[in-house]
């Protein structure tokens, strides 16, 4: 998306950051779905920009009689696939009204329908111990103030020994300019740095609006919520992937991970 004001870091709390990202996705999922839609398909269960699926990685372990819930699901694609091939029992969930009216056009025309429900996944209306798995592909963890508090979120919905999986970006591409060329493959900021990445309208409004943790607080993000690090996958960039998306490319593929997915579990004594 074009970029009329600032772009850079700086910090964002809670609100303003729930609100320009909630704006943002309004405004842009039907050019959203138009660029990414062919790589997401409409019923597929891709982790992230490498490709990876569901269907070969089988992180979550889905099967009938499920109850799983997706957050940050966008258009839904992966609850569809989840559907089709699981007999699971699906909710897709997004903070964007935008993202789940696209979501519901897609149903329509595949006849795939999982429930969709607009609410922020810092606040979910579900009750405790409600699935026995929660997952999200690049939903919500890196569009949120306070990461800590999904996890402890996600922990609630949970039951006892219910799995949670989520993938996001991999830690170490903030210490990248985000240029899917060689020149991205310099690292010139500071991996430590956690303000977050902004951008902002003429009246420095943000618009736009993505939270950095290093992959030491991911995992303490994870524990300190009462959940178990199973594994964290750190995806390699397949050779058949020729596609360019953002930052993330073959050239940058080959040298640095993009991606990290966290499969996480909630103990079954708690």
């Amino acid at each position: 998306m074009p970029v009329s004001g600032d772009v850079g870091r700086r910090p964002s709390e809670g609100g303003e950051t729930a609100a320009a990202n909630r704006s943002w996705w309004d405004g842009e999922a039907a050019e959203y779905y138009a660029e990414h839609g062919s790589f997401l398909g409409d019923e597929e269960f891709v982790w992230g920009p490498e490709g990876w699926t569901e269907e070969t990685l089988g992180l979550l372990g889905a099967g009938a009689g499920q109850r799983i819930l997706e957050i940050g699901a966008g258009a839904g694609q992966c609850a569809r696939w989840l559907v089709r091939h699981t007999g699971a029992t699906v909710v897709a969930t997004d903070l964007s009204a935008g993202m789940l009216r696209v979501g519901s056009q897609v149903s329509s025309r595949t006849g795939i329908a999982p429930p969709l429900v607009q609410c922020d996944g810092l606040a979910l209306p579900f009750g405790d111990a409600s699935f026995d798995t929660v997952f999200t592909a690049y939903g919500v963890v890196p569009f949120v103030a306070d990461s800590a508090a999904v996890m402890v979120e996600m922990a609630r919905v949970l039951r006892p020994g219910g799995r949670f999986v989520f993938s996001t970006t991999h830690p170490i591409r903030w210490a990248f300019p985000d240029d899917p060329s060689e020149a991205g493959l310099t690292a010139r900021l500071s991996y430590f740095d956690r303000t977050p990445y902004v951008e902002s309208d003429e009246s420095g409004r943000a618009t736009y609006v993505e939270h950095h943790r290093t992959m030491g607080d991911r995992i303490r993000e994870i524990v300190a919520a009462g959940l178990v690090v199973e594994d964290v996958v750190e995806p390699e960039w397949p050779l058949d992937n020729t596609a360019t998306w953002g930052g993330w490319s073959p050239t940058r593929g080959a040298i640095i991970p993009g991606t990290a997915i966290f499969v996480c579990r909630r103990p079954s004594g708690g």
